[in-house]
């Protein structure tokens, strides 16, 4: 997936299914930098201006601001990581709720548009066994792009980190 990538947007099912597919079997500190260092990887092969964030528990385990990103980037990590957290779904797939019932997350969440966005980039981190304990969060391309790295970068942590396991 390139910033430039033309693809369709994905319905619900597909967005649900990517939950589903992408469950961790543990998330340690270690883990997070591991995520979060693939995460820059990612960004800096494709000169994306973005930052990229990592939490589990309320506890920041990774920041990054790469060349381009800005302060505002920041602050959408923050709410739509809060809607990752309220919802326990990735951010894209909550505004896409939405608008499948005709309406908008602004206009009948009934949440502060100033705390929580549900535009794509957080992905609930969702471990086997616990449920969602934290978010990737990545903000500074437009939504779609944001969502579609965060997902490409759990599916290589999780085959990278099966095939460690396996060894």
């Amino acid at each position: 997936m390139t910033s430039g990538d033309t693809r369709t947007t994905p319905s619900i099912e597909e967005l649900e299914a990517q939950e589903r597919r992408l469950v961790l079997p543990r998330f340690t500190h270690d883990d997070a930098w591991a995520l979060g260092s693939l995460l820059v990887g990612l960004a800096r092969e494709r000169r994306a201006p973005v930052a990229i964030d990592i939490h589990r528990a309320g506890q920041q385990l990774f920041h990054a601001a790469l060349p381009g990103s800005t302060p505002d980037n920041d602050a959408w990590i923050t709410r739509k990581r809060r809607v990752v957290e309220r919802y326990g779904s990735a951010s894209y797939l909550v505004g896409a709720r939405f608008r499948a019932k005709g309406t908008t997350f602004e206009d009948s969440s009934r949440l502060d548009p100033d705390l929580y966005a549900a535009h794509g980039g957080s992905f609930p981190i969702n471990v086997e066994g616990a449920g969602v304990i934290g978010a990737v969060t990545v903000s500074g391309l437009p939504q779609l792009e944001d969502h579609r790295m965060a997902v490409e970068a759990l599916e290589r942590f999780l085959s990278e980190g099966v095939r460690r396991d396996q060894a």
